[in-house]
């Protein structure tokens, strides 16, 4: 895009309502403005004109909203500069520089710090989305393409628009990892609280809330398919089965519980003395224990999961909820308010000049409905209502139904 740079008045500038970017810390910004007061503004913002350029007089003062550095800006403005330097984008025809190539370019700079909020990112790309594309899921490649980002990246931060909003506070504070969050973002919005009040509570890592929500998407899962059809009771012969089996399993870990004696006994010998005693042997047992170690790392995993799916049974409040859709309840409550707001002069429309017993009728199934839970009406299962993804597309492109790996520390 063509551009050109000027130094501008400050008071020429007016900050972008749109900013993707909302929370800007006070102290990194005093910092930055110090080092401005030293320095000088070693990147200049990017701004575009306001209005049409033939429409100006040449008298009159052109206004410039700002497209990126927001950061910048305030910095300097803290630092008590009443000019800054500034790229000023042209437009290529006379319609100038629309809004959403303006937050686009505000979205692309502001992606590359680290400081940009996951909340924040997942909103602007679900504008983009919608501005560009009309919400069509189908362009989410798309969307990750235009800021260099993967589609998995871009999907994972949509999902992350299903959350609760308090549970999407916490994500923003930095209090909950995305990748916890995503697999939150999987459940009905009851499971959401219920694995977010158990999170509050203080005793669970990032770790083990990705494995708690995975395993309750898990049962919620299973719950849903149960209740399609019919579970016959089951046989003595199943029953004695499933005895059998608990009854091996409990024994077995038994058993290992008592080779960490002998691995004990092991590890207390001196590698000289060992080396002597397994008289060239050693490579053939170093390779045996490694045959072990790699067991036991798998079944470790493996009782990982069954304590997630065990603490997720004691969470689970209702297994087969659909997944939440926050954009679709907001606007159905938008909705209902405007519909409010048009009702009082409707039905004095239709009543005027009706017996007052037959107006108290017809008030009764309006009270009725308004005083109804929001949210009864069927909902689209997972996190396919905001980002509009089907189930089986999000599953393999966002993770959030993908077995989940622990967290480095």
């Amino acid at each position: 895009m063509p551009h050109k740079y000027a130094t501008l008045k400050m008071r020429q500038i007016r900050r972008n309502e749109n900013q993707p970017r909302e929370t800007f810390a006070e102290e990194p910004l005093k910092e930055l403005a110090d080092s401005i007061k030293q320095h000088g503004l070693l990147q200049p913002i990017v701004v575009r004109a306001l209005g049409t350029p033939g429409t100006r007089r040449k008298s009159e003062a052109i206004t410039y909203e700002l497209v990126a550095g927001e950061r910048r800006f305030r910095a300097n403005e803290i630092a008590g500069n009443v000019t800054i330097e500034a790229k000023i984008l042209l437009a290529d025809g006379e319609d100038g520089i629309s809004d959403i190539d303006s937050f686009k370019k505000a979205m692309a700079e502001n992606l590359n710090r680290e400081d940009m909020l996951p909340m924040e990112e997942a909103r602007g790309f679900k504008r983009v989305l919608d501005d560009e594309y009309d919400g069509d899921p189908t362009k989410v490649p798309a969307v990750a393409q235009t800021f260099s980002k993967s589609v998995p990246f871009v999907s994972q931060r949509l999902t992350l628009l299903n959350l609760r909003p308090e549970i999407q506070a916490a994500v923003d504070a930095g209090h909950i990892g995305t990748q916890a969050a995503v697999q939150i973002a999987a459940l009905s919005p009851v499971n959401q609280k219920a694995v977010f009040d158990d999170w509050k509570k203080g005793d669970k890592s990032d770790n083990q809330v990705v494995h708690i929500a995975y395993a309750m998407r898990q049962q919620e899962k299973a719950a849903k398919q149960d209740s399609m059809v019919d579970v016959e009771e089951l046989t003595p012969e199943k029953k004695a089965e499933i005895s059998r089996a608990q009854t091996k399993t409990k024994s077995d870990l038994d058993n290992i519980e008592r080779m960490c004696e002998l691995l004990d006994g092991i590890a207390k010998i001196d590698p000289m003395e060992l080396a002597r005693m397994l008289e060239g042997q050693v490579g053939k047992r170093l390779e045996q224990i490694e045959r072990v170690y790699t067991s036991v790392g798998k079944a470790r995993w493996q009782l990982k999961q069954a304590k997630a799916h065990a603490d997720a049974n004691e969470l689970m409040v209702s297994p087969d909820a659909a997944a939440p859709d926050l954009v679709g309840e907001a606007a159905a409550a938008l909705a209902r308010l405007e519909h409010a707001a048009d009702e009082p002069q409707e039905q004095a429309d239709a009543t005027q000049g009706e017996p007052a017993s037959q107006n108290e009728d017809q008030a009764e199934p309006a009270a009725e409905k308004d005083t109804s839970p929001e949210g009864d009406g069927p909902q689209q299962d997972d996190a396919e209502a905001s980002t509009g993804i089907e189930s089986e597309q999000e599953d393999a492109e966002t993770g959030a139904e993908a077995e989940p790996v622990d967290l480095a520390a």
